[in-house]
């Protein structure tokens, strides 16, 4: 390019130098110092005020307006030349389609303005590298089978010329391939982190991107994050990669997040009533990851472990409250406590008395039923010998208790589950009561004699202490429960416990004078004659009978029999006469063994036993003569 240019006298020139398409009222640029054409535009000298230069390597883009300029040392010594020359290039330039799906054939074109020869040769480059094989008359570059490798920017070149054309950029389409997620931060996810599920495809032109949990949509783009995660992030994750050309989904990805035990629970099998025998099984649920370990307690202590608590044959020591701990790595949580209510019928029935101790006629007592069961008994009392029930409730109260109340008292503790009784005795003291005198025999007597009155009462406990009165007299005339009455009077007796004392109603004793004592006592005395003379018969009858025993035996029984036929014969007299000496009666006969050493000296021996018959010395009154056995 070369310029003509002229300027007034007078200035000096400071600086010459191209530009391109200025624009008015901006200071235009020097190309010498645009990187674009610093190493192309070369300046070639002034002759006779003609600029040339040389701009070389042309291409299409530098189809422009190019100025010359001039800068003098005057204040208004800059001018620029217009119209300036235009640039037009009509060399080799590259012909191809704006872009080509994977898979289909595309043709590019290389073109000239220029005239070439028949003989032209034509280079192709992809990405400023020679394309093998491909050198050819033909000014054509057909690609088959389009691959997305085969993207790029194309140019060609003539043979035997350094000039290269402009690069068509070749842009291949193609469905979305190699879909993959990767999450971030890697490593274990634990509840309330912040996390990001990142999605990468290779598609052309690029794809949307969607996001599923479970076959569910959760949101859109590339990056799908969860600020605060929680347990219900958890699950399978993919992305879908979709263009014009097509979709594909990644791989699924697994969001496992690890978060403490929670929504921890006791379930009870069987539900319902438990009885005492029954098999129960306490269940532990927890929602924790990883899953968690399962402890029991009950009422604080530990009893157990793992997420089942069997229980065979449940007794009521094991009612109480239940709860389970849930634990893993990232802590712990228990559940709430549910409650083990055995069910079982009464037992440990027992009955208290109050007040303890001896209890009095007039007294308030309470009797207490105490039993263990579940649910709570009903209390029903007995009294022994009545067949209804005296009263219900855990109390049952006697005010002004009397002896009536004494007894046996029963309660029953009854539900649904059984029934069991429990006894105590009641014994009420009170002081002596319906005191009476009985007489044995008959309230007349003869004098001399006596007549025995015995005193009763009822008592508790029973009287011991019993004194005897007669009417008019205020001393005690005797004491015990029987007194022997010889005098005629009206008597009656007081009996006596810790609790008191009562006198009975007196009685009436008569007593007459005796008349016919002698003929009592004859009588008396033949009887006791006639009782003597059978046992003396009884005595010969078995002296008889051993007559075979030997002679010593005899001689003693014979000596023995002598003895007694002198005392018979030495009493034998009236028992009108009185007599001093004592006579004798045979009280009784005893048979017994003799000791011997041999059988034949054993036999029976007759022993006798002295009776006295007393005879009373006679007084001034003969009726008072009394005839005694003892």
């Amino acid at each position: 390019m070369s310029c003509t240019y002229t300027y007034p006298t007078g200035y000096k020139i400071m600086k010459v130098f191209w530009t391109k398409n200025p624009v008015m009222g901006e200071e235009p640029p020097d190309l010498s110092k645009d990187p674009e054409y610093s190493q192309r535009l070369q300046y070639l000298g002034d002759k006779q005020q003609i600029r040339l230069s040389r701009l070389s390597h042309v291409t299409q883009k530098d189809e422009h307006k190019y100025c010359f300029r001039f800068i003098t040392d005057g204040k208004w010594g800059k001018w620029t030349g217009y119209p300036g020359v235009t640039l037009t290039v009509t060399d080799l330039q590259v012909e191809a389609p704006e872009r080509v799906t994977e898979g289909h054939n595309v043709s590019l074109t290389c073109k000239s303005s220029c005239t070439l020869t028949d003989r032209a040769t034509f280079i192709w480059y992809r990405n400023s590298q020679p394309l093998t094989e491909r050198r050819d008359g033909n000014n054509q570059l057909l690609l088959q089978s389009v691959r997305r490798e085969d993207a790029g920017r194309y140019s060609c070149a003539l043979h035997g010329h350094s000039y290269i054309s402009p690069a068509a950029h070749l842009n291949v389409t193609y469905v979305p391939k190699n879909v993959s997620v990767s999450i971030s931060p890697s490593g274990v996810i634990v509840e309330g982190d912040s996390v990001t599920l990142s999605c990468s495809s290779d598609s052309n032109p690029p794809a949307e991107i969607s996001w599923f949990k479970g076959g569910k949509f959760v949101g859109s783009g590339r990056i799908y994050s969860i600020s605060k995660i929680s347990s219900d992030h958890s699950g399978e994750y993919k992305c879908k990669s979709r263009n014009e050309h097509g979709e594909k989904y990644s791989d699924a990805v697994t969001l496992n997040v690890m978060y403490v035990p929670k929504n921890v629970s006791v379930s009870i099998s069987p539900s319902g009533v438990i009885v005492e025998g029954d098999s129960v099984t306490l269940s532990c649920s927890s929602d924790s990851n990883p899953p968690a370990e399962i402890s029991w307690f009950k009422g604080g202590k530990f009893v157990g472990s793992g997420r089942i608590y069997s229980i065979s044959k449940i007794s009521s020591d094991h009612s109480g409250e239940y709860k389970c701990k849930s634990r893993n790595k990232h802590g712990e949580k228990y559940s709430d406590a549910v409650t083990l209510n055995v069910m079982y019928p009464p037992r440990s029935v027992s009955v208290s008395i109050s007040p303890s101790g001896q209890i009095k006629e007039g007294d308030s007592v309470t009797l207490s039923c105490s039993s263990d069961s579940n649910p709570p008994a009903e209390i029903s009392w007995f009294k022994e010998n009545q067949s209804s029930a005296v009263g219900s409730g855990r109390i049952y109260s006697i005010s002004k208790i009397s002896s009536d109340h004494s007894g046996k008292y029963k309660c029953k503790s009854r539900n649904k589950h059984g029934e069991k009784y429990s006894a105590v005795t009641l014994n009420v003291m009170y002081a002596p009561r319906s005191v009476s005198v009985s007489i044995t025999g008959s309230a007349e007597i003869l004098e001399g004699d006596s007549v025995t009155l015995s005193c009763s009462s009822d008592s508790n406990p029973p009287a011991l202490n019993f004194s005897w009165f007669k009417e008019n007299q205020s001393s005690a005339v005797g004491s015990g429960q029987s007194f022997s009455a010889l005098q005629s009077g009206r008597f009656y007796c007081e009996a006596h416990n810790q609790h008191g004392s009562q006198r009975s109603d007196a009685v009436t004793v008569t007593v007459h004078p005796g008349a016919d004592r002698n003929v009592i006592v004859i009588a008396a005395t033949s009887g006791g004659l006639f009782i003597i003379i059978i046992i003396i018969i009884i005595i010969i009858w078995f002296i008889m009978r051993k007559r075979s025993v030997k002679t010593d035996l005899t001689m003693k029984q014979n000596d023995l029999y002598a003895d007694v036929s002198q005392r018979v014969s030495a009493h034998d007299e009236p028992l009108s006469e009185p007599d001093t000496v004592n006579d004798a009666l045979y009280a009784n006969v005893k048979p017994s063994r003799f000791r011997g050493e041999t059988p034949e000296s054993r036999d029976t021996e007759i022993q006798y036993a002295t009776v006295q018959f007393h005879r009373k010395k006679e007084t001034n009154r003969p009726e008072d003569n009394e005839c005694q056995y003892d």
